[in-house]
């Protein structure tokens, strides 16, 4: 079988009784809560900042904040205060990644989200911190954890505790796993691969699916539909965000051009050192949008989107087809 990226493919428009785009609703539940779109900004430090956190929590998007170079609990511990809508972290697998859920245990902080968030995430590493974090917090929280890109990844990821799964290795522009190790699996060959898990005989039976998140691969907002309609439950995307004028991607200057710097978790720029790197920085010409006028963008596009699938909502891309160009 031939691995796909979303370039390689395009989506077979179905009938629509759709009179106005505008009335599709292209909102997402989430462990009970929920979200305007099914797009998530990565989890990464040119993506995504305190300030922009609060604001898609107050208006009800969703979003991961990064653990590089944060005092997480202290930032948990201003959103509790602040008394925010939803309260959503990344954590590593480290030591001190431990010290961090403990403190939140042992301050019996709100957090309604966890990312458990590593380049190999079909590890015992995983396995570990998953099995940490259910014995300190139990099931009060919503444990994200990634990335993997087989099935037996995502059964495992969820039997060790994790409730969503995230998918994609070497897709994300800035990578470059897959040019450093040979290792990647293209993104909608990877989400139409693992959507269909399920944790048990008898939640097969009860069509109870484990979710996934598509991360990585994401080059235009058509994209978003695409991985949806590969199977994906929510898509996460990195450059579509960093090149908007208010991330926190910093300016470079190209030929008199404002360009967006846009690294990878593994590159020289994040770790700050040369040990295993693999990752790059891109320079992104800026988008010359806001958050705000992006993700209204994205909420148009995926709206005409759902009209040209023939339903009403984001269900009507279980019945897409696709065809390979």
């Amino acid at each position: 079988m031939k691995a796909l990226k979303y370039s390689d493919i395009v989506l077979v428009p179905n009938y629509s009784e759709c009179t106005t785009r505008s009335d599709c609703d292209v909102s997402v539940e989430i462990a009970g809560k929920k979200f305007r779109l099914p797009i998530i900004p990565a989890n990464m430090k040119s993506v995504i900042n305190k300030q922009l956190a609060k604001w898609m929590s107050d208006n009800d998007l969703f979003y991961i904040m990064h653990r590089f170079d944060i005092d997480i609990v202290e930032f948990v511990r201003r959103c509790n205060e602040q008394s925010w809508k939803n309260i959503s972290i990344s954590v590593g697998v480290k030591e001190h990644d431990e010290k961090i859920i403990e403190a939140i245990a042992e301050l019996k902080y709100r957090v309604d989200f966890i990312t458990v968030d590593i380049a190999h995430g079909y590890s015992r590493s995983m396995c570990d911190m998953l099995r940490f974090i259910r014995e300190k917090l139990g099931d009060s929280v919503c444990v994200i954890a990634g990335n993997v890109a087989t099935r037996d990844a995502v059964v495992a990821l969820n039997k060790w505790g994790a409730d969503i799964v995230k998918l994609g290795i070497g897709q994300g522009s800035p990578c470059t796993t897959k040019d450093k190790t040979g290792f990647t699996v293209p993104m909608f060959t990877c989400v139409r691969k693992c959507h269909q898990c399920y944790a048990s005989q008898e939640e097969f039976d009860a069509g109870k699916r484990i979710p996934v998140i598509a991360d990585g691969g994401v080059a235009c907002n058509g994209d978003i539909a695409k991985a949806l309609v590969a199977g994906a439950d929510l898509v996460m995307a990195g450059g579509l965000f960093a090149s908007c004028i208010d991330s926190p991607a910093d300016v470079i200057m190209v030929d008199n051009i404002a360009c967006k710097g846009y690294f990878g978790s593994a590159s020289f720029q994040n770790k700050g050192h040369r040990n295993h790197i693999e990752g790059k920085l891109n320079k992104m010409e800026s988008n010359g949008m806001s958050y705000e006028k992006k993700f209204e963008e994205i909420t148009q596009d995926l709206q005409s989107a759902v009209s040209y699938a023939g339903g009403g909502d984001l269900s009507s891309f279980n019945k897409v087809g696709h065809l390979e160009v």
